[in-house]
């Protein structure tokens, strides 16, 4: 099979001797059989077009760039065994109490801010490289947990994945003193254009895993790697693409498959399952717009004979599209209105069947936009607790 198997490298370890993964480098050899892809190649692209053109058809497309950048934050975060969930993120973000770990949230929060920053970076034209990955790293791991795991420094010493130690793990990428020559391959890759970019984009996301140049936040940084290439190469226009869905729903597959690109070279595989992804995903976020501009709609229609009320519930409503959580107290404060006024309005929409009060407690009641939430939480339950 030549180039396209990597090789491994014997090293010690306190005395125990451990094999290290060196990839070979980028575009393969002998090359990626393009033609056995066309198809589903052609497949993706137009699904991709269908969910760019989400601006056409949404009226509020800035709302829907706000809640896919979180549910690919939350999926890709929960991919690495965080417990966040949306409303856990969403409260957390409006300075409210989740009901899970801080750090969890905190962890996906970071992911959101990641995104965003990269972007940014990419509009500044700065180019696509390894000093932008170690800035985006570093806005990854701030705070928390991540501290002390060298936020936006290549590891400088081994790490591994599965097992205790690198002599009992599933799989030990590079040893440190061969990490630049392979990253530098990667960076250069990064910038090819004999390729098209969604083939790029998935072998990219392949090599930044098997070189696992952190020690920690290589998963996440990975896939966010997906959507950067994506809108540098303006195949996405906003980062709403949240293809961990699809990852997450198939991750046994998933880890198979980067193995088999490691053992057997089996590039054309993972690319198949990679581009089968982008389909079912691009799919899924336009199902996912229409639903919630027809519940949005259809809500607001239910507000229209009230009478004078109607006007403090229609900013009631348009307040839960970003936070679908709330008590009278938070939100009296955040639309500045007194808390009758607040209480009332809610109250007429639960009669509405709008929202619903779950706490079935006297003071303190929690209203929930559960419709909302039902469709933005869809596949984004946490893995087993």
């Amino acid at each position: 099979m030549g180039a396209r198997v990597g090789k491994y490298i014997t090293k010690k370890v306190t005395g125990e001797s451990y094999r290290a993964y060196l990839p070979p480098m980028l575009p393969p050899e002998p090359p990626i059989q393009l033609e056995n892809l066309s198809s589903i190649l052609e497949k993706a692209a137009a699904a991709l077009a269908e969910l760019n053109s989400l601006s056409h058809f949404i009226p509020n497309t800035s709302l829907f760039m706000y809640i896919y950048v979180r549910k690919e934050a939350l999926l890709s975060s929960q991919i690495e065994g965080t417990q966040s969930s949306f409303s856990d993120l969403m409260l957390f973000e409006h300075q409210q109490k989740p009901n899970i770990s801080l750090e969890d949230v905190e962890e996906v929060s970071n992911y959101v801010k990641a995104i965003h920053y990269g972007i940014k970076r990419l509009q500044d034209d700065f180019p696509l490289s390894l000093r932008l990955i170690r800035e985006i790293h570093a806005v990854l791991l701030s705070g928390g947990r991540g501290v002390d795991k060298l936020p936006g420094d290549f590891r400088k010493s081994q790490n591994w994945i599965g097992g205790t130690r690198p002599g009992n793990a599933l799989f030990v990428p590079p040893p440190v003193d061969h990490l630049m020559d392979c990253l530098s391959n990667l960076e250069k890759f990064l910038h090819d254009e004999t390729l098209p970019i969604l083939i790029k984009a998935g072998m990219a996301h392949v090599q930044f895993e098997t070189i696992h140049p952190f020690l920690d936040g290589n998963g996440c940084l990975g896939r966010l790697l997906i959507t950067l290439l994506m809108m540098k190469d303006g195949l996405l226009h906003e980062p709403i693409l949240y293809l961990s869905l699809y990852l997450k729903q198939n991750r046994s597959d998933y880890y198979r498959l980067l193995m088999e690109v490691r053992t057997h070279g089996a590039w054309e595989t993972w690319l198949e399952f990679f581009l089968q992804g982008i389909i079912e995903v691009s799919k899924q976020g336009v199902k996912t717009a229409k639903e919630i501009s027809n519940l949005f709609e259809s809500d607001f229609s239910k507000l229209t004979h009230l009478g004078r009320v109607r006007f403090s519930c229609e900013k009631v409503l348009e307040y839960l599209k970003q936070l679908p959580q709330v008590t009278v107290p938070v939100l009296a404060k955040a639309l500045d209105m007194t808390a009758p006024t607040a209480r009332n309005a809610l109250e007429k929409m639960v009669v509405l069947g709008i929202v619903e009060e779950t706490s079935h407690k006297q003071r303190d009641k929690v209203y929930i936009y559960r419709q909302y939430l039902n469709i933005l939480e869809e596949g984004a339950e946490p893995l087993g607790g």
